[in-house]
């Protein structure tokens, strides 16, 4: 009986002192391969704080689910693949925590440690933080550079008029266009064309006046891309739709915006296109005048929810990982999405990388380019208004260029007021 009562005591010590805070990644299999072994690895050397990992559930999207996840009271303690505009809604409604504020001097020492002291300034929210970046992947454009060399070309083009003079030689519609201007109609497209293209226009301008709480697109900016977007239309030098995932592999497309975590399945799927590429920063106008060309930055991160009985713990693991540099080089070798550090280019841990990948090497080093987007909390609503009121006229010749844009800023400025 005392044996018996001795096993008993010794489960229902690990019941009631070990902690089991629920992780959520990515559905994505190259992260899910990233983060299985650490977690495991994790979890064999730390019996009291035993994570339990699993991937973001499915639904229409990662927002969709965690949000119906929090209504339902079954979300996470932590979580990744947050871009800004999603924590700051969660952060307006009180759902995840500031990190500076939680962990104090011990979050600001591991950004140091990081290396990413600068980029977090990017994710700055009423004057807290309150995602920690994992990634920044720069959008650039990819263009098929043996395509572009019959048609005598000798480098990609850099402005609106050098896509205008290639289009020229080669768009043949239905079957041949220069470039996919436009990416699709989901709100998380706008990243991909329109606002790549403004950031590119613009130096690095917010497309919305975060103080204000205003759009600020209707300015000499926003015009250029919306000229630039709309005469690709009216010339048929670009569709609505290429009808290929990947338009480049047929010649459909010359050019298209992509991220780096294209690298890898692109390398796979199609190996004698992805040996022929050019990779770029995204057109400017052709009075532009600034230095390095910004882009967007699909960059996302992660969070702690303030449910969570579990913060102190969280945050060592956290620490954990990404204390550990090793860890980011792993990221690279998986996912070819280079990790949100300053020191890409001259740490020689990711020296090799820089040597052997030219593609890699040329998006870790616009990293310090790339923006990420607007923190504002209406985010779906902002770009569902731009494909209604922007790209969708655009695409369809409805209105004068000029217009479009006033109405578009019309309607977005009625979903933030």
């Amino acid at each position: 009986m005392k044996k018996f009562l001795v096993i008993f005591l010794f489960f229902l010590g690990l019941v009631v002192f070990s902690s089991k805070i629920v992780f959520w990644t990515a559905p994505n299999p190259l992260q899910e391969e990233f983060w299985k072994p650490l977690v495991e690895e994790w979890n064999n050397s730390h019996p009291n704080a035993q994570i339990d990992w699993k991937t973001i559930p499915a639904a229409g999207s990662s927002e969709e689910a965690i949000l119906t996840a929090v209504a339902a009271g079954s979300a996470p303690d932590f979580c990744t693949n947050i871009f800004s505009g999603f924590a700051a809604q969660l952060a307006e409604q009180g759902i995840i925590i500031a990190l500076d504020q939680e962990y104090g001097q011990e979050f600001f020492n591991l950004v140091k440690v990081r290396h990413m002291e600068s980029i977090i300034e990017g994710w700055k929210l009423n004057n807290h933080y309150y995602v920690f970046p994992i990634y920044s992947n720069p959008i650039l454009m990819w263009w098929r550079k043996d395509k572009l060399q019959e048609l005598g070309f000798d480098k990609p083009p850099r402005t609106y008029s050098d896509i205008y003079k290639i289009a020229e030689k080669y768009a043949n519609p239905p079957d041949k266009y220069a470039m996919q201007v436009v990416q699709g109609r989901n709100w998380w497209d706008r990243w991909f064309d329109f606002i790549t293209y403004y950031y590119a226009a613009s130096s690095g301008k917010s497309y919305i006046d975060t103080k204000r709480y205003r759009a600020s697109f209707n300015d000499e900016y926003g015009k250029a891309v919306v000229d630039f977007i709309y005469t690709m239309f009216k010339n048929k030098w670009t569709a609505v739709e290429m009808g290929n995932q990947f338009s480049l592999s047929t010649g459909k497309a010359l050019g298209v915006l992509q991220g780096p975590w294209s690298l890898n399945w692109a390398k796979k799927t199609y190996p004698e296109v992805y040996k022929n590429l050019w990779i770029s920063s995204p057109p400017v106008p052709d009075n532009y005048s600034g230095g390095s060309i910004k882009t967007f930055a699909d960059t996302k991160g992660l969070v702690v929810f303030r449910h969570s009985k579990y913060k102190k713990e969280i945050f060592e693991f956290i620490k954990w990982v990404f204390e550990n540099p090793d860890n980011d080089v792993r990221w690279i070798e998986i996912t070819k999405m280079p990790p949100a550090r300053e020191d890409l280019t001259t740490n020689p841990l990711f020296e090799r990388f820089m040597k052997e990948d030219p593609y890699f090497s040329t998006y870790a080093k616009e990293v310090g380019n790339a923006i990420p987007p607007a923190l504002v909390s209406s985010t779906i609503d902002v770009q569902d208004a731009m494909t209604v009121y922007l790209i969708e006229p655009l695409m369809y010749l409805k209105s004068t260029p000029e217009d479009v844009l006033n109405k578009c800023v019309k309607e977005i400025n009625k979903i933030l007021y």
